[in-house]
């Protein structure tokens, strides 16, 4: 095991948030409004009473963003958490379907699907997730019949005190990232540099999203208005009609 080198760990983070702030711009510059309008519930928007198109627009761009970024930063801290582990234990991204590293640790080889925070998934999905365990398992005792195989999920933030599931390890927030690096305060302090240049980030992003605001509020007012009232009967239509 070698100790994490946390200058390394800071300039990959560094680099490599450019990505999260490049592919939320593409995806905000992507967007369509007959898209958004879609994906979102207007019986949700007419119950809480939104009488402008510019409120009705914002809260269904924020929420449908919101989704995106979720995404988006999640690939960005399984990346993370990858290289960490790959420089103090040798890990690597698995071939295994389902599964996002593995590594050798104390004679132990451990096989870890990664997720953001604790509640990511339906009982279907961690179904899923065991399945992709035990097909994972199975290769590689197949392989080497004597070693010993250890199930994790591994969460970026949040908590369960709870780890043992039986069929897996669940080790969420500080017990993932100590779990992978060897480093009790490794959550810790890989928080200050994702903030690298995040306000020049986010001023080009807020400048584009301002921009498609105005853009979608005067299309939905054309196709989605009469007399300056949102036209809910035609919104439901598009939405939701056969």
């Amino acid at each position: 095991m070698k100790e994490p080198d946390i200058d390394i760990i800071r300039q990959y983070v560094e680099y490599n948030i450019g990505v999260f702030h490049k592919k939320r711009i593409q995806n905000l510059e992507k967007l369509r409004l007959n898209q958004i309008l879609k994906r979102k519930n207007p019986y949700l928007f007419k119950a809480k009473n939104i009488l402008t198109a510019q409120d009705l627009i914002k809260t269904v761009l924020d929420a449908f963003l919101s989704s995106q970024e979720e995404t988006i930063f999640g690939e960005f801290l399984e990346g993370l958490a990858v290289f960490i582990c790959a420089g103090v234990y040798g890990g690597k991204k698995s071939s295994a379907e389902g599964i996002d590293l593995e590594f050798d640790k104390d004679d132990i080889k451990y096989i870890v699907t990664i997720k953001s925070g604790p509640n990511w998934g339906n009982s279907s999905q961690i179904n899923k997730m065991k399945d992709n365990f035990k097909k994972a398992r199975k290769i590689l005792s197949t392989n080497t019949s004597k070693i010993n195989i250890v199930s994790v999920n591994g969460c970026c933030y949040g908590k369960d005190n709870n780890p043992d599931k039986g069929d897996y390890l669940k080790l969420c927030g500080q017990r993932f990232w100590e779990f992978i690096s060897g480093n009790d305060y490794l959550y810790i302090n890989i928080i200050e540099p994702l903030g690298y240049k995040a306000k020049e980030k986010n001023d080009e992003f807020y400048e584009s999203y301002a921009k498609l605001i105005n853009v979608f509020t005067f299309e939905f007012g054309r196709e989605f208005c009469i007399d300056g009232k949102i036209d809910w009967e035609a919104l439901i239509k598009f939405n939701s009609s056969i």
